[in-house]
């Protein structure tokens, strides 16, 4: 028995210029090359908005008409299911990984897209371990097989390691940064430790910026911190 599909609540999705911004996020991860595929999001510290970037991003290339599937891997502190979506406590990862699911339960479709989330489940007593398990590393590749681009939200780095093993699993990272809340010496720090796990850092999203004139916000909110990737790059 197929799956009632859900239905997205993100904020911005009735705005002209945060879906230009997102399609401009989305042309820059294609431009990042073909062979990225399985990318994780993460950022310093709570409440900077990755989770929201992360439905954002799936949307976005679903909307293109790829196939997406957005894992929700924050098993410690998950947000989307209750604020993001219409599911009504879902199963999910947590649940997966341990076998008391299968993968018909805990993969839920997108209503008019091409797209599919898995949630976080119930909070698991060792989440670092599931996600640096076996069962977690096949989960990813055989995903690689059927979707365009798999999306992972993951936790915060500064607070946990989560983000730094799931990040051995994928094609690229990308921080968001709220940035009226994070030092640069601590989002440095943390690229350092994305870098060390031999994972490509792809950019930096800078949220909850001040907006002034709407069309300049949204092209320094993103050109700004991709540029900024490139050029350290080169040096």
């Amino acid at each position: 028995m197929s799956m009632e599909p859900i239905s997205l609540n993100l904020p911005g999705e009735g705005e002209y210029f945060t879906q230009e911004a997102y399609k401009t996020l989305r042309t820059n991860i294609q431009f990042c090359g073909k062979n990225i595929k399985v990318i994780a999001i993460t950022s310093v510290s709570e409440n900077e908005g990755k989770s929201t970037v992360s439905l954002h991003i799936g949307k976005s290339f679903a909307e293109l008409g790829k196939k997406v599937l957005v894992i929700d891997a924050d098993m410690r502190k998950s947000v989307i299911a209750g604020r993001n979506t219409t599911a009504d406590t879902p199963s999910g990862l947590s649940e997966l990984l341990t076998g008391l699911k299968e993968k018909e339960d805990c993969f839920y479709p997108v209503k008019d897209l091409s797209m599919e989330v898995i949630f976080s489940g119930p909070y698991p007593p060792n989440p670092v371990e599931l996600l640096n398990s076996d069962t977690f590393a096949k989960m990813i590749k055989e995903a690689r097989s059927h979707y365009d681009y798999i999306i992972i939200d993951t936790p915060p780095l500064r607070e946990v390691i989560d983000a730094a093993v799931v990040a051995t699993r994928c094609d690229g990272v990308i921080m968001v940064l709220g940035s009226t809340k994070v030092h640069y010496n601590q989002a440095q720090e943390l690229v350092e430790q994305i870098e060390k796990s031999g994972c490509k850092m792809l950019g930096v999203v800078l949220n909850h910026r001040k907006r002034n004139d709407k069309r300049g916000y949204y092209r320094k909110k993103y050109y700004k911190a991709y540029g900024a990737t490139e050029e350290k790059a080169k040096k």
